[in-house]
């Protein structure tokens, strides 16, 4: 395909991420907290088992990851669906590598971590950029993607690692993560902290502080939880999700800006010309 055929084809494909806005920060917290309960409610509660978990979780994210990928905007409720389902198949994916192969969390946490530093370094090299507001080419998406797979994996590895392995416990870990979150929300409001490098820090505690809410509310008493039932969880989230993400779709308050859009449509016609 030449660079006209190539931006004619990808013309009208504008940034495919969200606005960072409040709003963005307590769905993605609630999306990886329904990742843990979730994997657990299907795995233990309905019966299906790890494997068929797996199965069903990751079949049902390759459908939705193409659909999203497909698309050649922002749509609301196409991203945060497939956020939430790679919050569980992420889940899923240390579960399988610690309950199925017997991979110590230490070694699943230094794994993943060398994957996610891996994708950001291929990323740049190849984009010369991280930034999640220029997400308008399919390389980039799918880099965006790859990475955030890896976040969720890291997060559950790294949660569960802090939590469980060294003993913090679920209450422990939720303050942990959730002042490290705080920590660096004042790093980059107060004392300047660079703005890509601050969104990747704060996106990526909140899977272990999701992962740490979830077992918190849901593990039983005698594990330091507070015994509540999985389906319960996994509903009130599931609707608060849903209302939030209505409420985006009819406001648009977190669609891509106009400069934003213009900045796409720059860069294809650039490729047009060239």
């Amino acid at each position: 395909m030449d660079n006209t055929a190539q931006a004619s084809t990808a013309a009208r494909m504008l940034n495919k991420v969200p606005e960072i806005t409040f709003f963005f920060w307590i769905i993605k917290i609630m999306a990886t907290t329904v990742g843990e309960t979730a994997a657990d409610y299907l795995n233990f509660n309905l019966g299906f088992g790890l494997t068929n978990t797996s199965y069903v979780m990751g079949g049902l994210l390759a459908a939705v990851l193409a659909y999203q990928l497909a698309r050649r905007r922002y749509v609301p409720w196409l991203y945060w669906l497939t956020v939430v389902l790679i919050s569980i198949v992420g889940t899923l994916i240390t579960d399988n590598l610690t309950d199925v192969f017997g991979v110590p969390l230490w070694a699943s946490t230094t794994v993943f971590s060398a994957l996610l530093a891996v994708t950001f370094l291929a990323w740049y090299a190849s984009e010369k950029t991280l930034s999640i507001h220029s997400i308008y080419t399919r390389r980039r998406e799918l880099f965006y993607w790859a990475a955030i797979l890896f976040t969720f994996a890291l997060g559950t590895a790294a949660g569960d690692l802090a939590t469980e392995g060294i003993g913090l416990g679920y209450l422990q870990g939720t303050l942990i993560f959730g002042g490290l979150i705080a920590l660096t929300a004042v790093g980059y409001f107060a004392m300047g902290v660079n703005a890509v490098l601050g969104f990747w820090v704060a996106y990526i505690l909140t899977r272990p502080l999701g992962a740490s809410i979830g077992d918190l509310l849901s593990q039983a008493p005698s594990d330091d939880g507070l015994g509540l039932s999985h389906f319960g969880i996994n509903a009130v989230f599931f609707v608060i999700i849903v209302a939030l993400v209505g409420h985006l779709t009819v406001t648009r308050a977190d669609s891509p800006s106009k400069d934003e859009e213009m900045a796409a449509k720059e860069h294809w016609t650039k490729v047009a010309r060239n």
